[in-house]
């Protein structure tokens, strides 16, 4: 199971920093949108009230897509570290990843099998400790 929480957590590196692209994205083009707004209005106020309604529409997408990729890049970094408090994220975040079809759904899926798993339980409880004691020499 070892082996399944490290896949995991690559896997939702990878999927948080295919967010966090999408949001670089997402902040060029609606800059890029406002800009040609701005440009092409020649101080029409009509055209320039469309601005501010492009910007907040902008930043709401742009802040629900953070939202949603950040805790995917943490939880994955957690759990390559074994860490206890990335069980309960990766749920959550495994959870969110349902309702993008279809590779975020696979993802969640994988996510909440392998971290319901009672030998993930164990493993992700003992955190650092049992690292520490595997290379110590210990049991």
């Amino acid at each position: 199971m070892r082996k399944h929480i490290q896949v995991l957590g690559i896997l939702n590196i990878v999927w948080g920093s295919f967010g966090l692209i999408a949001a670089l994205f997402l902040m060029i083009i609606f800059g890029g949108v406002i800009g040609i707004i701005q440009a092409a209005s020649h101080g029409d106020p009509d055209a320039l009230f469309a601005v501010p309604i492009v910007g907040l529409i902008g930043g709401i997408i742009l802040a629900i897509v953070l939202i949603a990729s950040i805790p995917a890049v943490v939880a994955g970094i957690g759990l390559l570290r074994m860490t206890s408090w990335s069980r309960i994220l990766t749920i959550i975040v495994s959870a969110l990843h349902l309702f993008s079809i279809p590779f975020g759904t696979a993802l969640g899926i994988y996510g909440l099998w392998v971290m319901l798993s009672d030998e993930t339980v164990r493993l992700l409880s003992a955190g650092h400790n049992s690292i520490a004691v595997r290379s110590a020499g210990g049991p």
